[in-house]
Protein backbone atom coordinates (compact mmCIF):
# COMPACT_ATOMS: atom_id res chain seq x y z
CA UNK A 1 0.00 0.00 0.00
CA UNK A 2 1.72 3.23 -1.16
CA UNK A 3 1.22 6.49 0.44
CA UNK A 4 1.76 10.56 0.68
CA UNK A 5 1.58 13.42 3.11
CA UNK A 6 1.46 16.61 2.25
CA UNK A 7 1.73 19.91 4.35
CA UNK A 8 3.37 17.41 7.47
CA UNK A 9 5.61 14.84 8.51
CA UNK A 10 3.30 12.70 10.83
CA UNK A 11 4.39 9.32 9.52
CA UNK A 12 3.64 6.88 12.83
CA UNK A 13 0.15 8.48 13.01
CA UNK A 14 -0.97 7.73 9.68
CA UNK A 15 0.74 4.23 9.52
CA UNK A 16 -0.61 3.45 13.10
CA UNK A 17 -4.12 4.54 11.87
CA UNK A 18 -3.89 2.45 8.50
CA UNK A 19 -2.86 -0.68 10.32
CA UNK A 20 -6.12 -0.52 12.39
CA UNK A 21 -8.15 -1.37 8.94
CA UNK A 22 -5.31 -3.03 6.50
CA UNK A 23 -3.13 -4.97 8.79
CA UNK A 24 -0.38 -6.93 7.56
CA UNK A 25 0.26 -4.87 4.43
CA UNK A 26 3.82 -3.47 3.60
CA UNK A 27 3.57 0.25 3.08
CA UNK A 28 6.05 2.25 1.17
CA UNK A 29 5.65 6.14 1.11
CA UNK A 30 5.52 8.07 -1.86
CA UNK A 31 5.95 12.29 -2.69
CA UNK A 32 2.84 12.62 -5.16
CA UNK A 33 -0.33 10.64 -5.90
CA UNK A 34 1.39 10.21 -9.32
CA UNK A 35 4.34 7.94 -8.38
CA UNK A 36 1.77 5.94 -6.57
CA UNK A 37 1.72 2.21 -8.44
CA UNK A 38 0.04 -0.02 -5.67
CA UNK A 39 -3.62 -0.39 -6.30
CA UNK A 40 -4.30 1.42 -3.32
CA UNK A 41 -3.36 4.54 -1.91
CA UNK A 42 -3.61 7.03 0.99
CA UNK A 43 -3.32 10.39 0.84
CA UNK A 44 -2.73 12.68 4.21
CA UNK A 45 -3.35 16.64 3.93
CA UNK A 46 -2.41 18.73 6.66
CA UNK A 47 -3.91 22.31 6.10
CA UNK A 48 -3.96 25.60 8.03
CA UNK A 49 -8.10 24.56 9.02
CA UNK A 50 -7.82 21.16 8.63
CA UNK A 51 -7.03 17.63 8.08
CA UNK A 52 -8.21 15.88 4.73
CA UNK A 53 -7.46 12.00 3.82
CA UNK A 54 -8.29 10.42 0.66
CA UNK A 55 -8.46 6.70 -0.24
CA UNK A 56 -7.33 5.36 -3.80
CA UNK A 57 -8.10 2.44 -5.40
CA UNK A 58 -6.57 1.57 -8.82
CA UNK A 59 -5.87 5.37 -9.04
CA UNK A 60 -9.75 6.30 -8.46
CA UNK A 61 -10.56 8.25 -5.60
CA UNK A 62 -12.68 5.99 -3.38
CA UNK A 63 -13.60 8.18 -0.07
CA UNK A 64 -12.58 11.30 1.13
CA UNK A 65 -13.15 12.78 4.96
CA UNK A 66 -12.11 16.66 5.86
CA UNK A 67 -11.91 17.71 10.15
CA UNK A 68 -11.60 20.96 10.96
CA UNK A 69 -8.48 22.21 13.44
CA UNK A 70 -9.29 24.88 15.90
CA UNK A 71 -6.35 24.42 18.34
CA UNK A 72 -2.58 24.17 16.76
CA UNK A 73 -1.67 22.03 19.55
CA UNK A 74 0.39 19.37 18.31
CA UNK A 75 -1.65 16.73 20.03
CA UNK A 76 -4.69 18.11 18.78
CA UNK A 77 -3.39 18.50 15.10
CA UNK A 78 -2.25 14.90 15.48
CA UNK A 79 -5.65 13.53 16.94
CA UNK A 80 -7.48 15.52 13.78
CA UNK A 81 -5.26 13.58 11.17
CA UNK A 82 -5.92 10.25 12.30
CA UNK A 83 -9.87 11.47 12.89
CA UNK A 84 -9.90 12.03 9.41
CA UNK A 85 -8.35 8.91 8.14
CA UNK A 86 -10.14 6.97 10.45
CA UNK A 87 -13.49 8.56 9.02
CA UNK A 88 -12.16 8.47 5.14
CA UNK A 89 -11.50 4.21 5.66
CA UNK A 90 -14.63 3.73 7.59
CA UNK A 91 -17.21 5.56 4.18
CA UNK A 92 -15.36 2.44 2.11
CA UNK A 93 -14.70 -0.30 5.24
CA UNK A 94 -17.35 -0.35 7.95
CA UNK A 95 -15.69 -2.42 10.52
CA UNK A 96 -16.13 -2.12 14.10
CA UNK A 97 -13.37 -0.65 15.54
CA UNK A 98 -14.33 0.21 19.67
CA UNK A 99 -10.93 1.70 20.37
CA UNK A 100 -11.57 4.37 17.87
CA UNK A 101 -8.35 6.17 17.07
CA UNK A 102 -6.75 5.27 19.88
CA UNK A 103 -3.59 3.27 19.12
CA UNK A 104 -1.21 3.21 22.22
CA UNK A 105 -0.34 0.26 23.41
CA UNK A 106 -1.52 1.14 26.72
CA UNK A 107 -4.91 2.16 27.22
CA UNK A 108 -5.02 2.58 31.03
CA UNK A 109 -1.54 4.78 30.08
CA UNK A 110 -3.91 7.36 29.07
CA UNK A 111 -6.14 7.45 32.09
CA UNK A 112 -3.03 7.66 34.24
CA UNK A 113 -1.68 11.27 31.97
CA UNK A 114 -5.26 12.40 32.68
CA UNK A 115 -5.75 12.14 36.30
CA UNK A 116 -2.16 13.64 36.17
CA UNK A 117 -3.40 16.45 34.92
CA UNK A 118 -6.78 17.03 36.92
CA UNK A 119 -9.46 15.38 34.68
CA UNK A 120 -12.16 13.92 36.17
CA UNK A 121 -13.47 10.63 35.22
CA UNK A 122 -15.99 11.98 33.98
CA UNK A 123 -13.88 14.25 31.55
CA UNK A 124 -11.81 10.99 30.82
CA UNK A 125 -14.72 9.65 29.55
CA UNK A 126 -16.09 12.00 27.62
CA UNK A 127 -12.84 12.82 25.90
CA UNK A 128 -12.07 9.23 25.29
CA UNK A 129 -15.75 8.81 23.70
CA UNK A 130 -16.03 12.41 21.82
CA UNK A 131 -12.28 13.01 21.08
CA UNK A 132 -10.46 9.49 20.30
CA UNK A 133 -14.22 7.73 19.16
CA UNK A 134 -13.75 5.08 22.00
CA UNK A 135 -17.01 2.70 22.40
CA UNK A 136 -18.34 2.69 26.74
CA UNK A 137 -17.42 -0.85 26.84
CA UNK A 138 -13.75 -0.40 26.60
CA UNK A 139 -14.02 2.75 28.07
CA UNK A 140 -14.95 0.80 31.31
CA UNK A 141 -12.41 -1.84 30.28
CA UNK A 142 -10.23 0.40 30.75
CA UNK A 143 -11.19 1.82 33.53
CA UNK A 144 -11.25 -1.19 35.40
CA UNK A 145 -7.53 -1.61 34.77
CA UNK A 146 -6.21 2.23 35.47
CA UNK A 147 -8.14 1.62 38.95
CA UNK A 148 -6.79 -2.23 39.22
CA UNK A 149 -3.16 -0.56 38.46
CA UNK A 150 -3.52 2.22 40.33
CA UNK A 151 -4.38 0.43 43.56
CA UNK A 152 -0.85 -1.08 43.01
CA UNK A 153 1.31 1.94 41.98
CA UNK A 154 -0.15 3.89 44.62
CA UNK A 155 2.24 1.69 46.83
CA UNK A 156 5.47 2.01 44.12
CA UNK A 157 8.75 2.18 46.07
CA UNK A 158 11.34 4.28 44.06
CA UNK A 159 14.33 2.12 45.84
CA UNK A 160 12.59 -1.06 44.37
CA UNK A 161 13.46 -2.87 40.77
CA UNK A 162 12.15 -5.60 39.17
CA UNK A 163 14.81 -8.39 37.43
CA UNK A 164 13.39 -10.46 33.54
CA UNK A 165 15.80 -13.40 33.34
CA UNK A 166 15.20 -14.93 28.98
CA UNK A 167 15.77 -18.98 28.76
CA UNK A 168 15.57 -18.53 24.82
CA UNK A 169 14.75 -22.17 24.13
CA UNK A 170 11.71 -23.81 23.07
CA UNK A 171 11.35 -27.17 22.41
CA UNK A 172 9.33 -26.15 18.86
CA UNK A 173 8.38 -23.15 17.33
CA UNK A 174 4.30 -22.02 17.03
CA UNK A 175 2.65 -20.88 14.70
CA UNK A 176 1.89 -17.31 15.40
CA UNK A 177 5.71 -16.77 17.52
CA UNK A 178 8.00 -14.07 16.64
CA UNK A 179 9.51 -14.32 20.10
CA UNK A 180 13.19 -14.88 20.18
CA UNK A 181 13.70 -18.68 20.66
CA UNK A 182 15.81 -21.15 19.54
CA UNK A 183 14.96 -24.99 19.09
CA UNK A 184 16.06 -26.91 21.77
CA UNK A 185 16.95 -29.92 19.33
CA UNK A 186 18.93 -26.95 17.54
CA UNK A 187 20.92 -25.88 20.30
CA UNK A 188 21.11 -28.40 23.08
CA UNK A 189 24.54 -28.58 23.41
CA UNK A 190 24.86 -24.77 23.95
CA UNK A 191 23.01 -24.82 26.82
CA UNK A 192 25.32 -25.54 29.28
CA UNK A 193 27.59 -22.56 27.48
CA UNK A 194 24.57 -20.22 27.69
CA UNK A 195 23.81 -20.49 30.93
CA UNK A 196 27.29 -20.22 32.25
CA UNK A 197 27.31 -16.68 30.14
CA UNK A 198 24.09 -15.66 32.24
CA UNK A 199 25.92 -16.79 35.82
CA UNK A 200 28.30 -13.95 34.56
CA UNK A 201 25.79 -11.57 33.99
CA UNK A 202 24.60 -12.67 36.85
CA UNK A 203 27.86 -11.91 38.84
CA UNK A 204 27.76 -8.35 37.24
CA UNK A 205 24.38 -7.82 38.02
CA UNK A 206 24.32 -8.36 41.92
CA UNK A 207 26.57 -5.38 42.15
CA UNK A 208 23.59 -3.01 41.23
CA UNK A 209 20.92 -5.18 42.39
CA UNK A 210 21.91 -5.39 45.68
CA UNK A 211 21.57 -1.50 45.89
CA UNK A 212 17.51 -1.53 45.79
CA UNK A 213 15.03 -4.02 47.13
CA UNK A 214 14.13 -6.56 44.70
CA UNK A 215 10.14 -6.52 44.17
CA UNK A 216 9.85 -9.56 41.52
CA UNK A 217 11.85 -11.83 38.99
CA UNK A 218 10.72 -13.00 36.12
CA UNK A 219 12.03 -15.94 34.07
CA UNK A 220 10.48 -16.41 30.79
CA UNK A 221 11.23 -17.25 26.98
CA UNK A 222 11.34 -19.13 25.14
CA UNK A 223 10.10 -21.87 27.54
CA UNK A 224 12.26 -22.04 30.73
CA UNK A 225 11.21 -25.48 31.42
CA UNK A 226 12.70 -26.51 28.43
CA UNK A 227 15.86 -26.95 30.47
CA UNK A 228 16.21 -30.46 31.78
CA UNK A 229 15.85 -30.83 35.72
CA UNK A 230 20.03 -30.52 36.27
CA UNK A 231 20.06 -27.42 34.35
CA UNK A 232 16.85 -25.91 35.63
CA UNK A 233 18.28 -26.16 39.00
CA UNK A 234 21.56 -24.80 38.22
CA UNK A 235 20.41 -21.72 37.01
CA UNK A 236 17.42 -21.56 40.26
CA UNK A 237 20.01 -22.43 42.76
CA UNK A 238 22.14 -19.30 41.24
CA UNK A 239 19.63 -17.01 41.11
CA UNK A 240 19.01 -17.65 45.17
CA UNK A 241 23.13 -16.93 45.17
CA UNK A 242 23.26 -13.56 43.40
CA UNK A 243 19.77 -12.08 44.24
CA UNK A 244 17.67 -11.09 47.37
CA UNK A 245 14.63 -12.95 47.76
CA UNK A 246 12.07 -10.90 45.82
CA UNK A 247 8.16 -10.70 46.53
CA UNK A 248 7.12 -12.44 43.95
CA UNK A 249 8.81 -14.92 42.06
CA UNK A 250 7.34 -16.07 38.34
CA UNK A 251 8.20 -18.80 36.37
CA UNK A 252 6.62 -19.64 32.61
CA UNK A 253 6.35 -23.00 33.04
CA UNK A 254 4.60 -22.65 30.04
CA UNK A 255 4.45 -25.37 27.24
CA UNK A 256 2.92 -28.81 29.19
CA UNK A 257 5.62 -31.19 26.99
CA UNK A 258 8.37 -29.83 29.27
CA UNK A 259 7.12 -29.63 32.53
CA UNK A 260 7.75 -33.10 34.74
CA UNK A 261 7.19 -33.89 38.31
CA UNK A 262 10.46 -33.16 39.47
CA UNK A 263 10.93 -29.52 37.77
CA UNK A 264 7.34 -28.66 39.58
CA UNK A 265 9.31 -30.30 42.83
CA UNK A 266 12.38 -27.79 42.07
CA UNK A 267 10.26 -24.88 41.50
CA UNK A 268 9.18 -24.88 44.93
CA UNK A 269 12.02 -25.77 46.30
CA UNK A 270 13.68 -22.29 45.16
CA UNK A 271 10.51 -20.37 46.40
CA UNK A 272 9.16 -19.78 42.95
CA UNK A 273 5.63 -18.65 44.04
CA UNK A 274 4.00 -17.84 40.83
CA UNK A 275 4.27 -20.16 37.39
CA UNK A 276 2.94 -20.03 34.06
CA UNK A 277 1.19 -23.09 32.18
CA UNK A 278 -0.24 -22.21 29.13
CA UNK A 279 -2.23 -24.24 26.72
CA UNK A 280 -3.19 -21.58 24.35
CA UNK A 281 -6.48 -23.35 23.27
CA UNK A 282 -8.14 -26.40 24.89
CA UNK A 283 -8.76 -28.04 20.93
CA UNK A 284 -6.93 -30.94 19.80
CA UNK A 285 -7.00 -29.71 16.26
CA UNK A 286 -5.94 -26.27 17.13
CA UNK A 287 -3.26 -27.20 18.61
CA UNK A 288 -2.13 -29.66 15.63
CA UNK A 289 -2.28 -26.31 13.62
CA UNK A 290 0.26 -23.97 15.74
CA UNK A 291 2.09 -26.63 16.22
CA UNK A 292 2.14 -27.68 19.99
CA UNK A 293 3.61 -31.33 20.38
CA UNK A 294 1.06 -31.78 23.35
CA UNK A 295 -2.51 -32.53 23.66
CA UNK A 296 -5.63 -31.17 26.12
CA UNK A 297 -5.20 -34.34 28.28
CA UNK A 298 -1.28 -33.62 28.87
CA UNK A 299 -2.37 -29.79 30.01
CA UNK A 300 -4.46 -31.00 32.46
CA UNK A 301 -2.30 -33.50 33.63
CA UNK A 302 0.26 -31.17 34.19
CA UNK A 303 -1.98 -28.67 35.52
CA UNK A 304 -3.05 -31.17 38.30
CA UNK A 305 -0.08 -32.13 39.39
CA UNK A 306 1.56 -28.63 39.68
CA UNK A 307 -1.66 -28.14 42.02
CA UNK A 308 -0.39 -31.82 43.96
CA UNK A 309 3.16 -30.33 44.17
CA UNK A 310 2.01 -27.25 45.90
CA UNK A 311 1.73 -24.60 43.05
CA UNK A 312 -1.16 -22.16 44.84
CA UNK A 313 -0.56 -19.59 42.40
CA UNK A 314 -1.43 -20.95 38.34
CA UNK A 315 -1.55 -18.69 35.58
CA UNK A 316 -2.56 -20.17 32.10
CA UNK A 317 -2.28 -18.04 28.43
CA UNK A 318 -5.08 -18.62 26.17
CA UNK A 319 -4.41 -17.20 22.68
CA UNK A 320 -8.12 -15.72 20.67
CA UNK A 321 -8.71 -16.04 16.95
CA UNK A 322 -6.08 -19.05 15.98
CA UNK A 323 -6.54 -19.91 13.12
CA UNK A 324 -10.29 -21.73 11.71
CA UNK A 325 -11.51 -22.09 15.34
CA UNK A 326 -15.30 -20.79 16.26
CA UNK A 327 -17.52 -19.90 18.80
CA UNK A 328 -17.27 -23.25 20.28
CA UNK A 329 -14.08 -23.90 20.10
CA UNK A 330 -13.59 -20.76 22.46
CA UNK A 331 -16.20 -21.32 24.35
CA UNK A 332 -15.43 -25.06 24.61
CA UNK A 333 -11.74 -23.83 25.89
CA UNK A 334 -13.23 -21.57 28.79
CA UNK A 335 -15.02 -24.35 30.10
CA UNK A 336 -11.85 -26.95 30.30
CA UNK A 337 -10.06 -23.90 32.17
CA UNK A 338 -12.94 -23.01 34.44
CA UNK A 339 -13.49 -26.34 35.72
CA UNK A 340 -9.49 -26.48 36.77
CA UNK A 341 -9.81 -22.78 38.35
CA UNK A 342 -6.41 -21.24 37.87
CA UNK A 343 -5.75 -18.17 39.89
CA UNK A 344 -4.99 -15.75 37.06
CA UNK A 345 -5.82 -15.80 33.10
CA UNK A 346 -3.88 -13.90 30.32
CA UNK A 347 -6.56 -13.88 27.21
CA UNK A 348 -4.41 -12.93 24.46
CA UNK A 349 -6.02 -11.94 20.59
CA UNK A 350 -3.74 -12.83 18.03
CA UNK A 351 -1.35 -10.87 16.35
CA UNK A 352 0.14 -11.82 13.22
CA UNK A 353 3.87 -10.55 13.37
CA UNK A 354 5.98 -10.31 10.37
CA UNK A 355 8.64 -12.61 11.71
CA UNK A 356 5.89 -15.79 12.51
CA UNK A 357 5.21 -18.69 10.74
CA UNK A 358 1.73 -17.92 10.54
CA UNK A 359 2.38 -15.12 8.29
CA UNK A 360 4.10 -16.98 5.59
CA UNK A 361 1.29 -19.77 5.69
CA UNK A 362 -1.31 -16.85 5.93
CA UNK A 363 0.17 -16.11 2.74
CA UNK A 364 0.59 -19.16 1.37
CA UNK A 365 -2.40 -21.52 2.16
CA UNK A 366 -4.52 -18.94 3.02
CA UNK A 367 -5.32 -20.33 6.36
CA UNK A 368 -8.89 -19.45 7.47
CA UNK A 369 -8.86 -16.55 9.93
CA UNK A 370 -11.61 -15.06 12.30
CA UNK A 371 -13.64 -11.65 11.42
CA UNK A 372 -13.51 -9.29 13.43
CA UNK A 373 -17.17 -9.54 14.41
CA UNK A 374 -16.45 -13.14 15.64
CA UNK A 375 -13.42 -11.75 17.94
CA UNK A 376 -15.56 -9.29 19.50
CA UNK A 377 -17.83 -12.67 20.68
CA UNK A 378 -15.21 -14.93 21.40
CA UNK A 379 -13.76 -11.54 23.97
CA UNK A 380 -17.21 -11.54 25.34
CA UNK A 381 -17.18 -15.30 25.93
CA UNK A 382 -14.12 -14.78 28.29
CA UNK A 383 -15.34 -11.72 30.00
CA UNK A 384 -18.40 -13.79 30.83
CA UNK A 385 -15.64 -16.73 32.15
CA UNK A 386 -13.73 -14.25 34.23
CA UNK A 387 -16.58 -13.10 36.23
CA UNK A 388 -17.67 -16.07 36.86
CA UNK A 389 -14.56 -17.35 37.88
CA UNK A 390 -14.06 -14.04 40.47
CA UNK A 391 -11.51 -12.67 37.84
CA UNK A 392 -11.00 -9.04 36.98
CA UNK A 393 -8.98 -7.30 34.44
CA UNK A 394 -5.55 -6.01 36.02
CA UNK A 395 -3.68 -5.12 33.20
CA UNK A 396 -4.16 -4.59 29.85
CA UNK A 397 -1.79 -3.88 26.53
CA UNK A 398 -2.79 -4.00 22.46
CA UNK A 399 -0.38 -5.20 19.57
CA UNK A 400 0.08 -3.87 16.05
CA UNK A 401 -1.49 -6.27 13.52
CA UNK A 402 -4.07 -7.79 15.87
CA UNK A 403 -7.19 -9.47 14.87
CA UNK A 404 -9.88 -6.53 14.87
CA UNK A 405 -7.25 -4.23 16.51
CA UNK A 406 -8.69 -5.36 19.90
CA UNK A 407 -6.38 -5.94 23.13
CA UNK A 408 -4.74 -8.46 25.70
CA UNK A 409 -6.03 -8.99 29.01
CA UNK A 410 -4.63 -10.06 32.16
CA UNK A 411 -7.37 -11.43 34.38
CA UNK A 412 -6.84 -12.36 38.15
CA UNK A 413 -8.47 -13.18 41.88
CA UNK A 414 -8.00 -10.22 43.79
CA UNK A 415 -5.39 -10.37 45.39
CA UNK A 416 -3.42 -12.70 42.56
CA UNK A 417 -2.12 -9.41 40.56
CA UNK A 418 1.36 -10.11 38.75
CA UNK A 419 3.12 -6.83 39.73
CA UNK A 420 5.46 -7.66 36.84
CA UNK A 421 2.90 -7.34 34.58
CA UNK A 422 1.73 -3.96 35.73
CA UNK A 423 5.24 -2.44 36.40
CA UNK A 424 6.75 -3.45 32.92
CA UNK A 425 3.31 -2.41 30.78
CA UNK A 426 3.15 1.06 33.04
CA UNK A 427 6.75 1.62 32.75
CA UNK A 428 6.91 2.60 35.92
CA UNK A 429 9.74 0.75 37.55
CA UNK A 430 13.27 -0.25 36.52
CA UNK A 431 13.40 -3.67 35.32
CA UNK A 432 17.06 -5.34 35.02
CA UNK A 433 17.01 -7.91 32.01
CA UNK A 434 19.40 -10.79 31.64
CA UNK A 435 20.10 -12.93 28.79
CA UNK A 436 19.70 -13.45 25.18
CA UNK A 437 17.36 -10.30 24.10
CA UNK A 438 16.99 -8.79 27.33
CA UNK A 439 16.14 -5.05 27.36
CA UNK A 440 16.97 -3.41 30.72
CA UNK A 441 14.77 -0.49 31.26
CA UNK A 442 15.73 2.22 33.84
CA UNK A 443 13.04 4.43 34.80
CA UNK A 444 13.73 7.64 36.32
CA UNK A 445 11.43 7.68 39.56
CA UNK A 446 10.48 11.45 39.59
CA UNK A 447 11.00 12.85 35.95
CA UNK A 448 9.55 9.16 34.65
CA UNK A 449 12.51 9.42 31.78
CA UNK A 450 13.53 5.86 30.25
CA UNK A 451 16.70 4.90 29.22
CA UNK A 452 17.20 1.52 27.40
CA UNK A 453 20.17 -1.08 27.72
CA UNK A 454 19.84 -4.23 24.91
CA UNK A 455 21.50 -7.64 24.96
CA UNK A 456 21.91 -8.81 21.61
CA UNK A 457 19.08 -11.60 20.57
CA UNK A 458 21.25 -14.47 19.21
CA UNK A 459 22.50 -16.99 21.66
CA UNK A 460 25.82 -17.43 20.08
CA UNK A 461 26.40 -13.45 19.90
CA UNK A 462 25.44 -13.54 23.43
CA UNK A 463 27.56 -16.42 24.44
CA UNK A 464 30.44 -15.02 22.78
CA UNK A 465 29.94 -11.45 23.70
CA UNK A 466 29.03 -11.77 27.02
CA UNK A 467 31.99 -9.15 28.20
CA UNK A 468 30.54 -6.67 25.75
CA UNK A 469 26.97 -7.02 27.45
CA UNK A 470 28.36 -6.44 30.74
CA UNK A 471 30.14 -3.45 29.63
CA UNK A 472 27.03 -2.32 28.02
CA UNK A 473 25.30 -2.06 31.35
CA UNK A 474 27.83 -0.62 33.28
CA UNK A 475 27.66 2.01 30.85
CA UNK A 476 23.80 2.30 30.79
CA UNK A 477 23.67 1.58 34.77
CA UNK A 478 25.94 4.53 35.78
Amino acid sequence: MDYVLKGHNFEDEVLSLAQMFFPNNVYSRKDDISDCLENMTIVSVLEERGSQACLYIDNKKVSEFYTEINDKDIKTVKRCIKTSLFYCFKKVYDLKMPWGILTGIRPSKRIFSMWKNGFSDLEIERTLREDYLVSDEKIKLAFDVAYAEKNILEKNDANSIGIYIGIPFCPTRCLYCSFTSYSLEQYKNKIDLYLKALLKEFQYAQNFADKFNIESIYIGGGTPTSLNEEELEFLLSNVKKYFKRPIEFTVEAGRPDTITREKLRILKKYNVDRISINPQSMNRKTLEIIGRKHTVEDFIEVFKMAREEGHRNINTDLILGLPEEKREDIFRTFEEIYKLNPESVTVHTLAVKRASRLKETLETYKIKMPLAEQMEEFLEISRNFAVEMNMYPYYMYRQKNMVGNFENVGYCKKGKECLYNIKIMEEKQTILALGAGGSTKIVDPVTDKIDRVFNVKSVDDYINRIDEMIERKKEGLR
